[in-house]
């Protein structure tokens, strides 16, 4: 199940921008793209995010672990014309999750929002999966967005936007990671109580949820269990992180400025009426 060649410009990170975040200052957490050995890996949903955002006319702190990842896709933002930069930090680190916020709003003289996209997968069904190894993939996937919120909250004005990004292993069963679904589920739980704190500050919080799609980790997971590129989604094909980064501006622009504590599916029909 590949991707098709004739897909709109949108699904390609190829249309012209249109200023949706003008002026808008964006954290996205995860903005780094996994490294890959095939010849032309596709972008990784974080990279997208953040490159769409400053086409969007955002200036973005681009927020990963990997400081080779975090800095070719501020490169990438410079490249054409944007305002982006680095931050490195580990999520898992409780003091990093502070300090990450703070030094982004300092370097872009404040922030208009956040995308927390990091997320890890570890063990394999309950036997497969240790006490350790939960509890990391906890810290990473669901405390550290915790931690995020909990510090950017009170430095958003009203219009600010929080998107966190999910899965449709947090819907439905499938991947074989409990602590990987029971995070991802988590994360739309504690995204509909920032929106509750968040309206009374006029701050919206809301999910994006992804389905299959085609990024380098997704083809390591296709690797693993091949099955996972037969799965017949109703649109015939798996998504582009580009689509998943259009859901994702979206959010944080001004045209959903009556949308909170929702979650947006962007699966190709999987969850919804296969």
């Amino acid at each position: 199940m590949g991707i098709p060649s004739d897909l709109p410009p949108e699904a390609r990170g190829e249309a012209s921008n249109r200023q949706r975040l003008a002026g808008r200052r964006i954290l996205v957490v995860g903005a780094g793209t996994r490294a890959s050995d095939e010849p032309d890996p596709p972008v990784g949903n974080g990279r997208a995010i953040a490159v769409l955002a400053a086409r969007e006319g955002a200036g973005v702190a681009c927020v990963d672990v990997d400081a080779e990842a975090a800095q070719a896709t501020a490169a990438w933002i410079v490249r054409e014309g944007g305002r982006g930069f680095a931050v490195i930090a580990d999520v898992a680190d409780a003091a990093a999750c502070d300090r990450l916020v703070s030094e982004s709003g300092e370097r872009l003289g404040g922030l208009d929002g956040a995308v927390l996209n990091v997320g890890i997968a570890a063990g394999a069904g309950l036997d497969g999966t240790s006490a350790e190894s939960w509890d990391f993939t906890f810290a990473v996937n669901l405390r550290a967005h915790f931690l995020v919120a909990r510090a950017l909250l009170p430095q958003l004005a009203a219009g600010g936007s929080i998107v966190f990004i999910s899965s449709v292993a947090g819907l439905r069963p499938g991947s074989l990671l409990p602590a990987y679904d029971a995070s991802k589920a988590g994360l739309i739980g504690l995204s509909r109580h920032v929106a509750l704190e968040g309206a009374r500050r006029g701050v919206r919080a809301n999910v994006v949820v992804p389905g299959l799609i085609d990024t380098p980790l997704g083809r390591l997971a296709s690797r693993g269990r091949p099955s996972r590129d037969r799965t017949p989604v109703p649109l015939g094909r798996q998504g582009t992180a580009w689509e998943i980064a259009y859901a994702t501006v979206f959010l944080l622009s001004h045209e959903a400025s009556y949308i909170t504590g929702q979650t947006l599916v962007v699966d190709g029909g999987l969850t919804g009426i296969r």
